[in-house]
């Protein structure tokens, strides 16, 4: 039987026609938050990492934006929406109060997937 605490990290991978296009918007998002750029993807936190691939097998655009929400939980959501409005993101969801502490948000990436910020009540 495997140990409960066996899984130590999450990773996403966004396939594209054209990675360098999403790699670039993703740490010009992401970055002046707190992500770190690595070799080859971008540390979003403990174990946690979005990565890039070049796909030939995907189209240039998402068909269904909502089939993958690429989930990114912040401390201060409000400082997150006000540097992503610099870089004139579209909003699928502005920031939203859904009660009891939690914050949620969406927004566009250059292919048309979608980010959304998460802040909560106890957001490490």
């Amino acid at each position: 039987m495997a140990s409960q605490d066996n899984i130590t990290g999450l990773g996403v991978i966004l396939g594209s026609t054209e990675p360098e296009r999403l790699i670039e918007w993703y740490r010009a998002a992401l970055e002046p938050l707190g992500a770190r750029w690595a070799e080859h993807m971008l540390i979003v936190g403990p174990g946690a990492i979005i990565g890039f691939d070049r796909r030939d097998d995907v189209a240039d655009e998402a068909a269904e934006p909502g089939r993958h929400l690429v989930n990114v939980t912040v401390r201060d959501i409000r400082a997150a929406e006000a540097h992503l409005n610099t870089l004139g993101v579209t909003w699928v969801r502005p920031v939203e109060d859904a009660g009891e502490g939690w914050y949620f948000s969406t927004v566009l990436d250059p292919v048309g997937t979608y980010l959304q910020l998460i802040q909560g009540p106890d957001t490490p």
